[in-house]
């Protein structure tokens, strides 16, 4: 069992640090929310009280944060105080570009990096089945294995630093163009009087079937947004994926249209709802909103 410091212990990284205790693991986290940190505590693991007395001492640093202004800003604790030759994981989605900079600054300082982030949501953060995509090498991909093991069900090497990333801004891709392809056919649906509810149960057997359809119709057609993956880290994965697209030089009009929505969203002020709130957008859209 490894010793584990776990910086971040939000919606998705309290239930993963949660799941690496109760594996035996030793988990030290640290987060900026008291409650996180009771809740760790709570699970058998320990507190720290700053990034520094989290890092000293572990074996396996993990850090799952918003965006990249957080990432930076702990980068440079954890490259001070971390033991050479220390695992670090990020779990967190950023732009490649600053995966591959946190890479190149580690391995100038004897840390071993990999780029992993999740898709799953809260959901599969609670259940341990999210689905990781890791940027790294074989050798660390491999001394990792455990952990993803504990925390997902789906996890693959996919290419050198800052590839997982690229596959992550896939993911959003999919995901947020299949949300607002549902939310249509939900406001198709029941404009035209049909059983909506019976709709998407058909749906979600045939071709249409998507893991979408498969755990948020029933709350879309309730209209229950409470976040498991807020609008406004949609809208933020939205910008990685027009950027990666610019810098890789194709087109991504669907892509194009979906940040769109994602930004209608945000500025209708939907931003700390779910991201299946594009409903919202598109009952708007065909003045159905109420």
């Amino acid at each position: 069992m490894s010793r584990i410091a776990f910086i971040g212990l939000g919606i998705m990284g309290s239930p993963m640090a949660g799941h690496l205790v109760r594996a035996g693991h030793e988990v030290t986290g640290f987060d900026l929310g008291q409650d996180a940190l009771a809740r760790l505590r709570a699970a058998g693991g320990a507190s720290a009280g700053s990034v520094a007395e989290a890092v000293k001492g572990a074996e396996v640093i993990i850090t799952m944060l918003p965006a990249d202004p957080q990432v930076e800003a702990v980068f440079p604790e954890i490259l001070d105080n971390a033991e050479p030759g220390a695992l670090y994981i990020d779990f967190s989605t950023i732009t490649p570009q600053t995966s591959q900079k946190v890479a190149r600054e580690g391995a100038a300082r004897g840390l071993r990096v990999l780029d992993a982030p999740v898709s799953g949501g809260e959901k599969g953060a609670v259940d341990a089945v999210l689905s990781i995509m890791v940027g790294g090498s074989q050798e660390d991909f491999d001394a990792a294995t455990p952990i993803f093991e504990t925390v997902g069900r789906t996890f693959r090497l996919v290419g050198p630093a800052g590839a997982g990333q690229y596959v992550k801004a896939a993911n959003q891709l999919v995901v947020g163009g299949t949300y607002a392809l549902v939310a249509e056919a939900i406001v198709l649906m029941e404009a035209a009087g049909v059983d909506a509810a019976a709709g998407l149960d058909v749906l979600a057997g045939g071709l249409a079937a998507s893991r979408i359809l498969d755990i948020k119709r029933e709350s879309m057609l309730a209209r229950d947004f409470q976040p498991g993956f807020r609008i406004d880290l949609h809208h933020k994965d939205m910008g990685i994926i027009l950027d990666a697209a610019r810098g890789a030089e194709v087109a991504i009009p669907m892509g194009a249209l979906v940040a769109q929505l994602i930004a209608a969203a945000r500025a209708q002020g939907h931003g700390g709802l779910d991201h299946s709130a594009l409903l919202k957008v598109t009952e708007s859209l065909s003045g159905r909103d109420n």
